[in-house]
């Protein structure tokens, strides 16, 4: 049987899901259960907003920070380091050995190794002019 492929410009959860799905089966098959839980630590306005955060997920004893954003006119207050000591906290809790992220922002990358994150590896001028930089944290 030859599969129809299909090209989406626009975000189909339904797809996402099914691959998502089908990729975690295979992982577990293949490595065993990988321990997967979701991470979501938001940033509340006085309205309950969600305004920033960070989101990410442990699994197979790492911390993967997918997402962290801190509003521009919050930025400055020590939110970013503070946001990464709470998920690295419930990393821990969860057994984790270490975390990782990556970044295109340089602002970010300074702060990420100030947070005692150690760069493992770069794709140069990723954007035409700044790299996209992946950095890694062990717990050990």
């Amino acid at each position: 049987m030859e599969p129809d492929i299909t090209i989406s410009h626009t975000a189909d959860k339904d797809s996402e899901a099914a691959i998502f799905s089908a990729l975690k089966a295979y992982n577990i098959d293949r490595f065993g259960p990988s321990d997967w839980q979701e991470l979501v630590i938001s940033l509340r306005d006085d309205d309950g907003t969600v305004i920033g955060g960070l989101c990410g997920h442990t699994a197979r004893g790492w911390l993967y920070t997918k997402l962290l954003f801190i509003p521009e006119t919050l930025r400055g207050n020590g939110l970013g380091p503070k946001l990464l000591a709470i998920a690295e906290d419930e990393a821990r809790k969860r057994g984790c050995k270490g975390a990782y992220i990556d970044t295109l922002n340089p602002e970010a990358l300074a702060i990420y190794q100030k947070c005692g994150y150690e760069i493992f590896g770069a794709i140069e001028n990723f954007s035409g002019m700044e790299s996209l930089s992946y950095l890694k944290k062990s717990f050990i």
